[in-house]
């Protein structure tokens, strides 16, 4: 706030407040007001509570996830801005890589499929180690929650039962007669590495995305790309297919980082959900929005409430 003073006045006051600012960091109300290095918009990583842009993936789990990191982080003193629903990985990737985004909740294996497609590593831990050597300088995994949200090929409970399907090894005995629907890059990613692993080869891919549950239920697909915590998979009478070899890795949610945007704060808040979040609340959570129609905000608010985190 600017003040009229005489020009004396004004000197002594700003030696004054010179002198009083010169021991003082750029954080909190007593910095230096003429510093700027705090208004950068992913934050600083050398303490503070910092700025956080927290991105999603272009569903509803993601949108949940980040708004629970959003809401716990502003708990926390963060400043934070929210993008949702931005678009696949392909899209959110390099928004973090570049520090447009500071965080995104990520799913560990799928993240490492991305970076390395040919990575064998299946466990949680194997994961983890395998991302901590391939991800970028730029960038930093935090510690992975129990909770998983795993892909998986999934089929009717009819379809299961006529073909005697159990496993995606008996898929492949009779995949050549399927039409198999997901997300627009899941052939991308996939086709070659289900024919590797499995010998899996389908007559059709059709790129459903959030419809697939519904596609399978009505027989236009006979296979699909479900996750395992979708609210459909009973909805539908869905089965996830057995995967012995682990095609699919382990599928943690796991918080993603633009490193010179996270500050301590933010770390710390985001392990604290991480130790907390399970596969069982996540589900219960995606029950609240898909089929009670309850907002991700406010579903996220009161998981967070409850757990004591906001």
């Amino acid at each position: 706030m600017r003040r009229m003073y005489g020009i004396a006045g004004v000197l002594i006051s700003a030696m004054l407040a010179l002198a009083a600012c010169g021991g003082s960091g750029s954080t909190g109300t007593g910095g230096n007001p003429l510093d700027t290095s705090s208004a950068a918009p992913s934050g600083s990583a050398s303490g503070g509570g910092g700025k956080a842009v927290i991105g999603s993936f272009d569903f509803d789990e993601s949108v949940l996830l980040g708004s629970i990191y959003a809401q716990a982080l502003e708990a926390k003193g963060v400043q934070v801005e929210e993008k949702p629903r931005i678009g696949s990985r392909e899209a959110v990737y390099d928004q973090v890589k570049s520090g447009g985004l500071t965080i995104v909740p990520e799913y560990n294996g799928n993240l490492l499929a991305f970076i390395d497609l040919q990575n064998t590593a299946a466990t949680t831990d194997e994961v983890n180690a395998a991302l901590k050597e391939k991800l970028p300088a730029e960038l930093e995994v935090l510690d992975s929650s129990p909770a998983e949200d795993k892909d998986s090929l999934s089929v009717t409970k009819d379809t299961q039962t006529k073909q005697s399907l159990n496993t995606m090894e008996d898929l492949a005995k009779v995949s050549k007669n399927m039409t198999v629907g997901g997300p627009p890059e899941f052939k991308k990613r996939w086709e070659a590495r289900f024919k590797e692993v499995y010998g899996i080869e389908f007559k059709e891919w059709k790129p459903t995305g959030p419809t697939t549950a519904d596609a399978l239920k009505d027989g236009s697909i006979q296979a699909g790309n479900v996750f395992t915590t979708d609210p459909k998979m009973t909805a539908n009478n869905l089965v996830a297919l057995q995967d012995p070899k682990n095609v699919f890795p382990a599928q943690n949610v796991t918080p993603l980082l633009y490193k010179a945007g996270a500050t301590d704060t933010i770390r710390t808040t985001l392990n604290s959900i991480s130790a907390k979040l399970t596969t069982e609340s996540l589900l219960d959570m995606m029950q609240k929005i898909s089929v009670n129609k309850d907002e991700p905000a406010t579903v996220a608010k009161e998981w967070l409430t409850s757990n004591g985190l906001a």
